[in-house]
């Protein structure tokens, strides 16, 4: 016999028939299972509200939230340690509960894995950070339809309307990390972007190309280069562009693990950093200190970005809804000694 979510009211198989759905995949989406494509999930949702089916209550925003869930790619990386330290402090201050999982592929399309949500909707978690996430549109649907609010840091593609997103200001910050460089006197300056298609990555090379046309620098093609943000891509492509007829005396990387990739090519070509080539990264993370030369650097406010996603959270949780739902934090260039003007025969 079909179940019933209440005395009197449908059963499941009822609502499978008016969403022209089986009953199987109409209990899915009753027990929150995430792999409902949306269009699916929509009918079946529409017909439980239409009918009345009476679904269990997982989440009382009246109360005050004690359990959230972060989301990060991994656990072991400087990254993650800084977006932890900004969410532990700002819990603490709360009085939250935090479930951290690294429970996000490692790649350009990093998504939730397969049954993530199910397991969030099982613990009852009040809310949900996601950092440097890209979510499918059934994970979109599947979190609407749980009426589980959540909050993107640093998200990699532009969220859907609607979307609540906090990360830092990557235009900004890419436009004076190459406004530096031209300070010094350098105009062969030279870009190492990330993925092409992550956010962060295009913002960061469009305030490049920004400060560069405000200076009246032509921009030069062959100058810009991608390293997927991975320290042995970014090697193998300042390479290239140190084998330029005309290399660059300078290049701004929009990472810190790829400006050390940079560091080993001028090595390998028996340059000196900075005096033969000057490097900027982007992050400030332990790494860019460690480095020889220490690597002047845009700082990524991280732990702030953490903080300020979990306060908005807990707002959303407590019902309430902010008009604004993109905040970017301010960047800050960090100078060391990788950085100086060209010589003077460049």
């Amino acid at each position: 016999m079909a179940p019933r979510a209440s005395s009197g009211g449908p059963t499941l198989a009822v609502v499978a028939r008016a969403a022209s759905v089986s009953v199987p995949t109409a209990s899915k989406v009753v027990n929150g299972r995430e792999d409902v494509a949306p269009d699916t999930r929509r009918r079946v949702t529409e017909a439980l509200d239409r009918l009345g089916y009476v679904r269990r209550v997982r989440f009382d925003a009246a109360r005050r939230p004690a359990l959230v869930d972060l989301m990060v790619h991994s656990l072991d990386s400087s990254w993650s340690a800084a977006i932890l330290h900004g969410a532990e402090s700002a819990a603490h201050e709360l009085g939250l509960d935090v479930v951290v999982s690294a429970a996000l592929t490692r790649s350009a399309r990093s998504r939730p894995g397969r049954g993530t949500l199910d397991r969030i909707g099982t613990r009852g978690s009040s809310g949900v950070l996601f950092n440097l996430a890209e979510l499918t549109p059934s994970q979109y649907a599947w979190l609407d339809q749980h009426r589980i609010p959540f909050v993107m840091l640093d998200p990699v593609m532009d969220p859907p309307p609607g979307v609540h997103a906090v990360g830092a200001a990557n235009r900004q910050g890419g436009r004076t990390a190459t406004e530096h460089l031209l300070a010094l006197g350098h105009r062969r300056i030279a870009v190492i972007g990330g993925y092409r298609r992550r956010m962060c990555s295009t913002a960061r090379v469009a305030g490049h190309h920004a400060a560069l046309a405000e200076a009246g620098v032509p921009h030069r093609p062959e100058y810009v280069r991608h390293g997927n943000f991975d320290e042995t891509a970014a090697r193998g492509a300042a390479l290239e562009l140190l084998g330029l007829p005309e290399p660059p005396t300078a290049v701004f990387v929009c990472s810190d693990a790829m400006a050390l990739g940079v560091y080993a090519a001028a090595r390998q070509r028996g340059l000196r950093i900075p005096q033969d080539l000057s490097v900027v990264g982007f992050d400030d993370l332990p790494e860019a200190r460690w480095a020889a030369p220490a690597l002047t650097t845009v700082r990524q406010p991280f732990s702030e970005i953490a903080a300020d996603g979990l306060r908005l959270l807990v707002r959303l949780i407590a019902g309430d809804s902010p008009t604004e739902t993109r905040r970017e934090l301010p960047t800050e260039l960090v100078v060391r000694q990788s950085t100086a003007p060209p010589r003077s025969n460049s």
